[in-house]
């Protein structure tokens, strides 16, 4: 059997949605890991700022999301994601989701990024 996976540290964004859903390419969410619950904040796209809470088995998780999207509405809802580590040992998510808060469900993909230090950012442009 293959190792748990840990998503500790790990930042991920929006690969594909299901068009119910308002998470995008340009959402990104910071995780926190901690035993078997997981935290993460998440903004980016439509989303201005979101919070996920659940728990994770090193394979799958459980979790519950609530967020505020750029037009000032909130929505709640939960999901059920299958993480797997990639060949390059990046994480990839497949996630169900329903909202709770409004009608719709649906599928998403998450995969994991690297994050640029601003600073670094910076020094390439001045190269």
């Amino acid at each position: 059997m293959a190792e748990d996976i840990s998503l500790d540290g790990r930042t991920l964004v929006g690969v594909a949605n299901d068009e119910d859903g308002e998470v995008g390419t340009e959402t990104r969410f910071r995780f926190d890991q901690t035993g078997d619950r997981i935290h993460a904040t998440y903004a980016g796209g439509d989303i201005a700022e979101g919070h996920l809470l659940g728990t994770f088995d090193g394979r799958k998780w459980e979790i519950r999301y609530t967020q505020i999207n750029v037009d000032g509405e909130t929505a709640s809802g939960r999901s059920v994601g299958t993480v797997e580590e990639l060949a390059d040992g990046r994480v990839r998510v497949e996630d169900e989701w329903k909202w709770e808060s409004k009608v719709g469900a649906g599928e998403s993909v998450l995969e994991e990024v690297e994050e640029i230090d601003e600073i670094d950012r910076i020094d390439e442009f001045d190269d």
